[in-house]
């Protein structure tokens, strides 16, 4: 198999991975509070990719990555906090809207990540990246819509923007680490994000739950939030951002459908309406980001 291919092996498997994360969690919310969920997750990436690490290390197959140093500690401390925040917003929004809805409303990452590169980053935003942030927020209005005739807004679907907001953030400061070894900020993720959120658990009077519960929930992070980083990454590294991300994109779309195939509940129109600008928003993303790639890649030669 050529690196290509396997590479874009890796892509749609690591979105295949994530999209598991919305519908799955919304079954387990049933039994695990919120923030609880949240810590779970992220504990079950730290754990499962320091063991994942330490076999590869063993295999010798770690190769020579660089690792995080005392100029990156404003990056890393905020990609850890922001970490924390995000997950905990998704999992409270989550029980209060479909998982349709929350996979669906993940596409406002996009808006929030483009938004706060331009506002703190300075990058330039290309008018047919304006464009696809128009339409990715009109769908996300759409969803956050629980009554038109009022036009009052669902709580679930605000607090899932919030984490949406706070992963915008999170990316960017991630993308100041993204030379570093991958592993090392997946499990420095896991374990910060997930001690921080278990902290934010206890103090909000939740305890814990089942044991078989509980170990659903890390394997769910392990594989929804650990692995998926992972094979992201390597794809990346061989596909570049733009292919990369075309793979990716699909992501919300499949939680979307393995929600529909696991509530068994068919949305309103408005859904569907939704559903149509989003997808259109998310063309146009990702057509931006390979024309810039070519342009970038013209430079270069």
């Amino acid at each position: 198999m050529s690196k290509d291919k396997r590479a874009a092996g890796f892509a749609i498997l690591a979105a295949a991975l994530y999209a598991v994360s919305s519908p799955v969690s919304k079954v387990l919310l049933q039994k695990i509070p919120p923030a609880m969920m949240a810590a779970f997750l992220y504990l079950g990436a730290g754990i499962g990719m320091l063991v994942f690490s330490i076999i590869r290390k063993k295999a010798g197959r770690g190769g020579k990555e660089q690792r995080l140093t005392r100029r990156e500690l404003p990056y890393t401390a905020g990609m850890v906090l922001l970490d924390i925040a995000a997950p905990v917003f998704l999992m409270f929004g989550l029980r209060m809207t479909s998982a349709a809805n929350a996979s669906l409303l993940n596409n406002f990452e996009i808006v929030a990540t483009s938004l706060i590169a331009l506002l703190v980053f300075k990058e330039k935003i290309s008018a047919r990246l304006w464009a696809a942030i128009g339409l990715v927020t009109a769908s996300s209005v759409i969803l956050s819509v629980e009554d038109i005739s009022s036009f009052s807004f669902s709580i679930g679907s605000v607090l899932i923007l919030l984490a949406c907001i706070c992963w915008g953030f999170e990316n960017n400061c991630t993308r100041m680490l993204s030379c570093k070894n991958p592993l090392e900020i997946v499990v420095i993720k896991g374990f910060g994000s997930g001690l921080g959120s278990l902290f934010l658990a206890f103090a909000a009077g939740e305890r814990m739950t089942g044991v078989s519960y509980m170990a659903a929930a890390l394997l769910l992070g392990f594989a929804a939030y650990g692995l998926s980083i992972f094979f992201y990454v390597y794809a990346q590294r061989e596909l570049g951002a733009a292919k990369t991300s075309t793979y990716y994109a699909v992501a919300p779309f499949i939680g979307v459908l393995l929600s529909l195939v696991i509530f068994r509940e068919l949305p309103p129109l408005s859904f569907f309406i939704a559903l149509l600008v989003m997808i259109a928003g998310v063309v146009l993303t990702l057509k931006d980001q390979k024309i810039q790639k070519e342009r970038t890649q013209e430079r270069v030669d």
